[in-house]
């Protein structure tokens, strides 16, 4: 569990390293090279790949509400999909593949000298607080057991559809470093995975700490900027500390970078910005997750790998991912508003691959292509129904709700000439008792409507009655994974909202209108 590796064994992987790192930038230079402001595309039969196999991963995309696809061979971009009404240029949030920027991140202090060994103590960069529940095993954990997420520290996450208690603490702490460190010890260090953002929110104190700097300013100057991304969003705590465990604003392309530095071994043109032995590790993970829905999830520095498929990638909730296929010299970036199976989407990747060289071009195949990628692009207008004679009533009044895990307080309906809005009131999760009024047009004929700007984003909805009291509405923020599908059935003072929450669970709360 610890990651340590026999002197035999490192010696193999970094002359395999090698020799890889030096044949794909050999092959680089001959075709795309390293993308400077934008990346260079190609037909997917240029570089050895079938359009039709790739229509099916557009096809799956729909079944996992992608919000968008892009696949890169050779350094190539030979698809790049975006489902409405999500654009891809726009940044969208990266959720947990935050971790693997943060994990990117210690590799530079390390490569830089700034941070002397993946093995010194973590609470020896917290001399200056003062830590509950210390003992011996705290005092064991290392900077090497955050990134493999095996500190041993308690924490509840739900990584199998659990609970997700620990999180939900931490959002509503004032001071997410110090919730962390206080944390009791469930086991020793280096004993058993647990999937935990807190541990990588140290992490992000630490780099801090060695810096001087939030982790988002370092990532700008050492990563982000070479990489040719502009800086991105980045959510930060009370204390102003970057957040390590989700937070992270990038557009896809901007994530296939990233996938891209990892698949080129860690050079980004004749620079080696990540340390091959470093690269390795991930791709040679083998600290065992205990994933139920995946047994063979394996992890190491902040990525989840496949071993038997090859494959390694870092994972956000809601597929925001970024798979690197080493063996097939592939980048596949994803980001969805629902799961999805990440041996289905390596295999259906893997399935289009053909050869290492140039096909005859297909120009049937190459239209269908070109018809799925057009078809999710756009959204589909549906008849409407008439708004039922009990609207009326219901609109200009505000139902407010008790406390609910969905963090609603009130909702209201009104109207707009004669378009119906929908008004409503949530909680932050990231700023503790802090409110944010949203406000949107309802599109009733199957097309979102846009609402007003707010920090998080542009909310956009649509909706439809399904009988004279009940109205479903669908709602979201493009790129935020923040869809909500709402079923509104009022009654009088009162309104019943059913909907899902995380995982698939439903959930339903009623609201009371006093107006």
């Amino acid at each position: 569990m610890s990651g340590v590796r026999t002197s035999v064994w490192f010696a193999t992987t970094l002359l395999f390293a090698g020799l890889f790192t030096n044949h794909a930038i050999a092959e680089d230079a001959g075709r795309a090279g390293f993308p400077q402001a934008d990346w260079p595309t190609a037909a997917p039969e240029d570089e050895g790949m079938d359009s039709a196999a790739l229509v099916k991963l557009i096809a799956y995309g729909k079944t996992r509400s992608f919000d968008s696809v892009l696949v890169v061979r050779h350094g190539r971009i030979v698809l790049d999909a975006s489902y409405a009404p999500y654009a891809s240029d726009r940044p969208h949030v990266v959720k947990s593949t935050t971790k693997a920027v943060i994990g990117t991140l210690i590799a530079l202090l390390l490569r830089d000298g700034v941070l002397d060994s993946l093995d010194h103590p973590v609470v020896d960069f917290f001399r200056d607080r003062k830590i509950e529940n210390l003992d011996d095993r705290k005092k064991a954990i290392t900077v090497r057991h955050l990134l493999n997420m095996t500190s041993g520290l308690d924490w509840d996450e739900g990584l199998d559809g659990g609970h997700e208690q620990s999180l939900i603490d931490l959002g509503r702490s004032t001071n997410w470093v110090q919730y962390v460190l206080d944390r009791p010890m469930a086991l020793a260090p280096g004993e058993a995975f647990y999937y935990s953002s807190g541990g990588t929110h140290l992490l992000s104190a630490i780099i801090t700490k060695l810096t001087g700097k939030p982790a988002s300013d370092y990532a700008n100057d050492k990563l982000f900027g070479p990489l040719g991304i502009a800086p991105p969003f980045w959510q930060r705590d009370p204390q102003g500390i970057t957040a390590g465990g989700f937070g992270l604003s990038l557009k896809p392309r901007d994530m296939a970078r990233i996938g891209y530095l990892y698949l080129r071994g860690g050079r980004w043109g004749d620079q080696q910005v990540v340390p091959p032995d470093w690269i390795e590790t991930v791709n040679h993970a083998t600290v065992d997750m205990r994933a139920r829905f995946e047994p063979g999830l394996r992890y190491a520095n902040l990525f989840w790998a496949l071993p038997e498929r090859h494959v390694f990638m870092s994972v956000g909730y809601h597929c925001q991912m970024i798979m690197v296929m080493p063996q097939q010299d592939i980048v596949a970036v994803t980001t969805a508003r629902d799961f999805c199976g990440f041996r289905k989407v390596a295999e259906t990747v893997a399935s289009a691959v053909q050869s290492a060289d140039a096909l005859p071009r297909s120009p049937d195949a190459a239209a269908s292509l070109a018809r799925a990628i057009a078809d999710v692009a756009a959204e589909k207008e549906e008849r409407a129904g008439a708004a039922p004679e009990t609207a009326a009533s219901i609109a200009g009044k505000v139902y407010n709700f008790q406390r609910n895990p969905i963090g609603l307080k009130s909702l209201g309906l009104t109207y707009a000439g004669t378009e119906l809005q929908l008004v409503w009131e949530a909680y932050r999760f990231d700023r503790l008792g802090e409110l944010i009024r949203r406000e949107s047009p309802i599109g009733m004929d199957g097309r979102y409507r846009r609402g007003s700007a707010t920090e998080p984003g542009t909310p956009m909805v649509k909706g439809a009655w399904t009988d004279a009291r009940t109205l479903l509405v669908d709602l979201q923020t493009p790129g935020q994974d923040d869809q909500r599908k709402w079923a509104l059935t009022f009654a009088g003072s009162k309104v019943t909202l059913k909907t899902r929450v995380r995982y698939g669970q439903e959930l339903t709360i009623e609201g009371e209108a006093f107006n």
